[in-house]
């Protein structure tokens, strides 16, 4: 081996062995630095959206449920455009309220929060809607996997439902499963919203009835 070449093979060593050693600090400082980012992202969620009354309601929902989402969606953008929509479309002027813990537990159930979701029958995103739904409400099929476009939709078919039933939630919920006449669809999605999405279905406006 050349003189040059021993310099080179030396360098290359050193410099890998300089990683090496920077390698836990930078590990460190990402770790360090994302929980503060994250509380940027959670905050400025809190300020700006725009279906809360006040800043406390809209800190409770996010810094509650938050972190629950993080653990299934990794893109902290789309977790707030979730949240902030979940919230915004059960709470939608006008229209019945919604819880939207309930809102969450049937994402969690139908998609787990994938907006990219297909079903064998054909359900597509985040709420598992329908291709035919659109053209019914108004809308474009392409916004199916668009996360605000899908949850609009699905709360609109949710709200159908329940008051077709009355209320009762868990035959609305097997109405928009296509599984009427089963309780293990609205059973899942009624535990997930009451043991991993409650807690907030309150904030500023009373939730319908829960029936169970």
């Amino acid at each position: 081996m050349s003189s040059s070449q021993t310099s080179g093979h030396a360098l290359r060593t050193s410099f890998a062995a300089l990683l090496l050693a920077l390698l836990p600090c930078a590990l460190q400082a990402q770790e360090a630095q994302r929980e503060p980012e994250l509380r940027g992202i959670v905050q400025q969620a809190i300020d700006t959206a725009p279906c809360f009354a006040d800043k406390f309601d809209s800190a409770v929902w996010f810094k509650l449920q938050e972190p629950r989402l993080r653990r299934l969606v990794a893109n902290p953008d789309e977790r707030m455009q979730i949240l902030e929509t979940a919230f915004c479309e059960a709470s939608r002027p006008g229209e019945q309220r919604l819880p939207p813990g309930l809102v969450m537990a049937l994402m969690e159930v139908e998609s787990r929060f994938d907006r990219w979701a297909v079903s064998s029958a054909g359900a597509v995103g985040l709420m598992q809607v329908m291709a035919f739904w659109p053209d019914r409400l108004g809308m474009k099929r392409f916004e199916l996997t668009q996360i605000t476009a899908n949850m609009r939709m699905g709360c609109a078919i949710l709200r159908y439902y329940l008051k077709m039933e009355h209320n009762d939630v868990r035959k609305a919920l097997a109405r928009y499963n296509g599984s009427v006449g089963n309780r293990r669809y609205p059973d899942l999605v009624v535990t997930r919203w009451t043991t991993r999405w409650n807690g907030a279905d309150d904030l500023g406006l009373s939730s319908i009835a829960r029936n169970r």
